[in-house]
């Protein structure tokens, strides 16, 4: 594969040609880097997967010019709406990203999956990403929001699917190696393999990558491996055989929160040398593709997560010093296998015109043994429990998940499609162990606990689209959503926070209604509306105990409901001006989103009307590139005002874990050139040094307010060499 340089360029041509293949059956095709396009949406049908009618996002990576090397979420994602996002891992490490106000915390309010399977740490007891794929073998991003995430799960946010990269189809042999350099020590290197080689019916692809690097904050180095291969086998024009690994572990040290105070006099400071972080995963997947005819065609995918995380340190109240003594050690092993067949048939409902069906299965299995005691009072990364056992708890979280989908599409006329959906879910939860109950004047308590949580519901959906001769589109959905409370989070022990032992499972719905399109060849737009109601909504109370502390309560706070609008329009100006025929390109984007969130019905008069915690009411980012096949040049500006960190919209707290969060705005410069094999990349993010922050942490890695990077820069060379 050639090196790919130029980005942002005309989204027109990519996203007609989508608009025109609604009825098609066939896998995922990937627009190729030469239309030079970051963003678009996915097709109608797509693979074993339906999206007609719905809101649905798509970012190709081979055109985004960012820092790769560091996962930029900012630049990555700089042109999805609506998308609030979590700045505070200077390496890339984990990924923060909520959509239309839901919580960007570890992305657990997305279904996040790799290659179309979960890689989160417990799909039903604890669904947070401590695992990003590199971006560097990133193919693109699909993300499905609202109803359209009806087919993937229950949950409110929708989809975040991470496609990796395979090997070229034309190719035998191809290298491609990637070094990275930048501020703080930051190194980066990363290599891969590709191709295609007996008689091109077995694909192959693997990379290794290898990241290290500090903060501009004492005490945060960090050092991550990272492992990924493919291998997929064509048996017969029929079946195709596909095997993945990942593999993925790092080590970091993490430099706590801050006050505001200490914020706005230094947030260069660390006031926690001892606090680590280590994570380990392991994801295997097996998947088969079955073609019955060009009309049938039956997906399954098998997979396992091994893996864990480990969190060491001191999590008493960033305003109150570490003085030695003990750490605070916490422990998860994820043990999950999952299985999902999905079946699709297009089918004659009347006439020329064909309508398709969608069914699948989904089955999982979810083990997180937690634990959580005390360790030494060293400084180093020892993560080891002292005694025989845990001291403060130690819990097995087994879960158990069936799920049955199906969907339709009734294409009434080339113009008008009604898709109805419907999820059935039945959900087993436990928890058996047991905690230590703190006394004051008398010893802790220990008590065995042991719990389950059997339910089963039923959600449905609709989604209507009608598609103009010239390639625009009216869409609308509505879909039920359910979020089920999370048992491993129910026993553990923070100074900063508790948990209500009352909090039960979240409902509600989103809704939908947009138009998108292109327009003279060389715009293209999408503008929707969405309003989500959600019922009994898990938040967070700063209140005080019986001794006047502050912490922050996790409770059913109230029903709140969602509403604004998402625009995202893009242009190649020199096509509108020259009909065509520049051999440049300039590209502008504009990303805007408007969201009224409150709380309704609070029995507590301090909430009612209170403002939804994590929700920016505007989020806008802007964007132009101009170059050519050889050399791009692109700045990039974000804007996202002021929010608050807890339902009472506390603006300051002692501890700092509540309080608002400012109004920011940063800008990103990105730079590349190609010469024959090599291409070269450079930039600065947070051009204008800004100081700021996007979140107060209640734990890991803080807690207190998180600074945000200061100014930083990169350069990467990358080679490319390929034997047919």
């Amino acid at each position: 594969m050639k090196v790919r340089v130029c980005v942002l360029l005309s989204v027109l041509t990519a996203v007609a040609a989508h608009a025109q293949d609604y009825d098609t059956l066939k896998e995922v095709q990937v627009v190729s880097p030469k239309t030079l396009t970051v963003s678009g949406k996915l097709r109608d049908i797509e693979g074993t997967s339906v999206y007609a009618g719905k809101k649905t996002e798509l970012i190709q990576m081979a055109n985004v010019n960012a820092n790769l090397a560091t996962n930029n979420t900012r630049q990555i994602y700089a042109r999805i709406p609506g998308l609030n996002i979590w700045e505070y891992d200077r390496g890339g490490l984990q990924l923060g990203i909520g959509g239309r106000g839901l919580s960007p915390n570890r992305s657990s309010n997305f279904n996040i999956r790799q290659n179309g399977y979960d890689i989160s740490a417990d799909a039903l007891g604890y669904p947070e990403s401590y695992y990003t794929p590199s971006s560097e073998g990133l193919e693109r991003i699909e993300i499905v929001r609202g109803a359209a995430g009806l087919q993937y799960g229950p949950q409110f946010g929708g989809l975040v699917n991470f496609v990796m990269k395979e090997g070229p189809e034309d190719t035998k042999f191809e290298l491609t190696t990637r070094q990275t350099g930048g501020s703080f020590g930051l190194f980066n290197s990363f290599n891969s393999i590709g191709g295609t080689v007996a008689n091109n019916r077995l694909n192959y692809y693997t990379f290794y990558q290898y990241k290290r690097g500090d903060n501009w904050r004492p005490n945060s180095h960090f050092d991550q491996h990272n492992a990924y291969a493919h291998i997929s086998y064509d048996v017969s024009s029929k079946l195709k055989l596909t095997g993945e690994y990942t593999l993925m572990s790092y080590l970091a040290q993490q430099p706590g929160g801050l006050t505001d105070e200490q914020f706005n006099e230094d947030a260069s400071v660390s006031v926690r040398a001892r606090n680590w972080f280590s994570v380990d995963w392991n994801l295997i997947a097996l998947k088969a593709d079955y073609l019955f005819s060009e009309n049938s065609r039956l997906n399954w995918r098998t997979y396992t997560l091994q893996g864990g995380r480990k969190a060491l340190g001191i999590l008493s109240y960033i305003n109150r010093p570490d003085n030695g003594g003990l750490r605070d050690l916490q422990t998860d092993r994820y043990n999950n296998f999952g299985s999902e067949l999905r079946f699709i048939q297009r089918y004659a409902l009347s006439g020329n015109t064909k309508s398709t069906f969608l069914g699948g299965v989904r089955a999982y299995r979810g083990l997180t043994t937690r634990k959580q005691g005390d360790a030494d009072d060293g400084n180093d990364a020892n993560f080891t429990f002292i005694g025989t056992e845990p001291d403060k708890s130690w819990f097995r979280f087994p879960g158990t998940n069936v799920a049955l989908f199906a969907e339709n599409i009734f294409q009434v006329n080339r113009h008008w499609s009604i898709t109805p959906g419907i999820r059935y879910e039945h959900i087993n939860t436990k928890s058996e162990g047991y905690y230590y109950k703190l006394n004051i004047f008398i010893p802790s308590e220990k008590i065995a606990e042991q719990k389950s949580n059997p339910r089963s519901f039923t959600l449905l959906g609709i989604g209507t689209a009608w598609k103009f001769d010239n390639g625009t589109e009216l869409y609308a959905n509505i879909s039920q959503n359910y979020r089920s409370i999370n048992f491993n989070d129910l026993r553990i022990l923070n100074a900063n926070a508790r948990v209500d032992p009352d909090l039960h499972d979240e409902t509600g719905y989103n809704v939908d209604a947009g138009f998108r399109g292109n327009f003279k060849d060389w715009l293209y737009l999408d503008v929707s509306v969405f309003y989500l109601k959600y019922n009994d909504r898990i938040g967070s109370i700063f209140t005080r105990d019986t001794s006047f502390m502050t912490y922050r309560l996790r409770t059913n706070v109230s029903d709140s409901r969602n509403y604004g609008m998402e625009m995202l329009l893009e242009g190649d100006l020199l096509r509108a001006l020259t009909a065509g025929q520049s051999k440049y390109k300039i590209n502008l984007y504009t990303s805007l989103s408007l969201i009224d969130a409150k709380y309704l019905g609070s029995k507590n008069t301090a909430i009612d009307g209170n403002l939804v915690e994590n929700v920016p009411p505007v989020m806008f980012r802007t964007g132009i590139s101009f170059g050519n096949k050889q050399f791009n040049f692109t700045w990039q500006y974000a804007f996202q005002s002021k929010q608050y960190s807890d339902a009472t919209n506390a603006e300051t707290t002692p501890t700092a874990v509540d309080g608002a969060i400012p109004a920011f705005s940063v800008m990103d410069l990105s730079l590349s050139y190609a010469w024959k094999k090599f291409t070269f990349y450079t930039g600065v993010n947070n051009l204008t040094n800004t100081k700021y922050f996007t979140r107060r942490a209640d734990g890991y890695p803080g807690p207190g307010i998180l600074p945000a990077d200061i100014r930083n820069w990169y350069a990467t060379i990358q080679f490319n060499w390929k034997k047919s």
